[in-house]
């Protein structure tokens, strides 16, 4: 992790705890729209119970700030259940059978969280300069690692309730999202080229570890898509049997394609020019305006491919990115799914490069020049899951808007579907 050093430890005292009260409650939230029984599924591997989400985020809190401040674990025995990944840290119960753990219940769990929240407001309230200079840093990683977790909730109880033939929703009063006109068609926004900086700014506040340090990319000149692929164009590329056309994929995504039957993007059934969408507001018939989303790494560089185009590398998606706001479609919007790009303001500008859906770039998931992992346990958190993965930019509609900046690096395995994952178009200047 990375944070600017505060000025004045009383005001970074006030504004982690508000924002740590913030953030939990705001977990607590997601999970009141569940039942005891849903926050128990675990649909698949690659996904975790809202309950376990909920304990995992409060054992790292207990393990990374209580327990070295010498204050005992609520029960010893959590550690084991809601480890995740953390070698260091001891023994883990296996990750595919996270569903299994009926014990502690959902209530308990809540009173588990309850207790740490205590415990934590005690010690950052009674903390003297040094343990506060110590306990910030790992506090602040710790709001942003439950913000991570709060849109895998999101994303994992879709996967969940998607496998109920009931067709269950979970937001039952989503908000109206704004009227947007239709998409035009895709404009290419050129860049120049050169010897470009990215990654974090050391001095910008809380990054990850993974966007340091702060370098230099020789990018050629560019343009970059305004606007996301939409369900229009990926109809296009269905109708014309894209996939099922070698040509346009890589080996291992046309296998992957194949040994799945796969037809069209993970949670739709498209049938006759019908394409209907399973969303957290059950089954519905999104417009042709709206992005394509839970496309693979695999299928958006195929469409990319039939589109005539390529996808951005993670460089030239943050040079494009660096001058815009973190504005769009987030979770906090309550609409919870990708929204249209709406109107053209200005012919220079790229719309829906924060929001609405994680844009799947070229690059590899890899070290910037000069990283180093942060020492001990908290080392794990990024830099052991450096290969075989793709980077992906910008945030979704299930993403929080605090968490997200321009040089925000998310990763996953080209496979992966049940994010809410798109396209953007790029390629080389004309």
């Amino acid at each position: 992790m990375t944070t600017h050093a505060p000025t004045d430890m009383g005001f970074e005292r006030e504004r982690l705890i508000a924002l740590y009260r913030t953030t939990r409650a705001c977990t607590e939230r997601l999970a009141a729209r569940l039942s005891p029984e849903d926050q128990q599924l675990q649909s698949m591997p690659e996904a975790s119970p809202t309950k376990w989400h909920r304990a995992h985020t409060t054992w790292f809190f207990e393990t990374f700030l209580l327990e070295p401040a010498g204050i005992k674990p609520v029960d010893s025995r959590y550690g084991l259940l809601f480890n995740s990944y953390y070698e260091a840290t001891g023994p883990r119960h296996p990750r595919p059978l996270r569903g299994a753990l009926s014990r502690p219940s959902a209530a308990e769990v809540g009173d588990y969280r309850r207790r740490v929240d205590e415990r934590l407001d005690g010690l950052v309230r009674d903390a003297d300069g040094a343990v506060l200079a110590r306990v910030l840093p790992v506090l602040e990683l710790g709001i942003a690692h439950e913000e991570q977790h709060q849109e895998l909730v999101l994303t994992d109880i879709l996967h969940a309730f998607s496998q109920n033939p009931l067709r269950p929703a979970f937001l039952t009063d989503a908000a109206q999202p704004p009227a947007r006109a239709e998409a035009r068609p895709i404009r290419f926004v050129p860049f120049d080229g050169g010897l470009r900086e990215i990654g974090a700014q050391a001095d910008a506040g809380f990054s990850f570890d993974n966007e340091q340090p702060r370098h230099k990319r020789w990018v050629e000149p560019f343009a970059l898509a305004d606007r996301l692929v939409t369900m229009r164009e990926l109809k296009a590329f269905i109708d014309d049997g894209g996939y099922a056309d070698p040509a346009l994929w890589l080996s291992d995504g046309f296998s992957f394609v194949q040994a799945h039957g796969i037809t069209s993007p993970l949670y739709t059934t498209y049938e006759a020019g019908r394409l209907e969408a399973f969303t957290l507001a059950g089954a519905r018939l999104p417009s042709d305006d709206e992005p394509a989303t839970h496309l693979s790494y695999y299928e958006a560089d195929a469409i990319a491919r039939f589109l005539g185009a390529r996808l951005p590398t993670e460089a030239e998606w943050e040079v494009a990115s660096a001058s815009s706001p973190v504005c769009g479609n987030f979770a906090e919007d309550g609409v919870l799914r990708p929204l249209p790009a709406g109107p053209v303001e200005s012919q220079d500008l790229v719309r829906q490069l924060f929001g609405d859906a994680w844009e799947w770039t070229s690059s590899s998931y890899e070290p910037y020049p000069g990283y180093r992992a942060s020492p001990g346990a908290l080392g794990e958190y990024n830099g052991k899951f450096m290969v075989s993965q793709i980077v992906l930019r910008g945030g979704s509609s299930f993403t929080p808007r605090r968490h997200m900046r321009s040089s925000y690096r998310n990763f996953w395995h080209p496979r992966t579907r049940f994010q809410a994952t798109a396209v953007r178009l790029a390629r080389g200047a004309s």
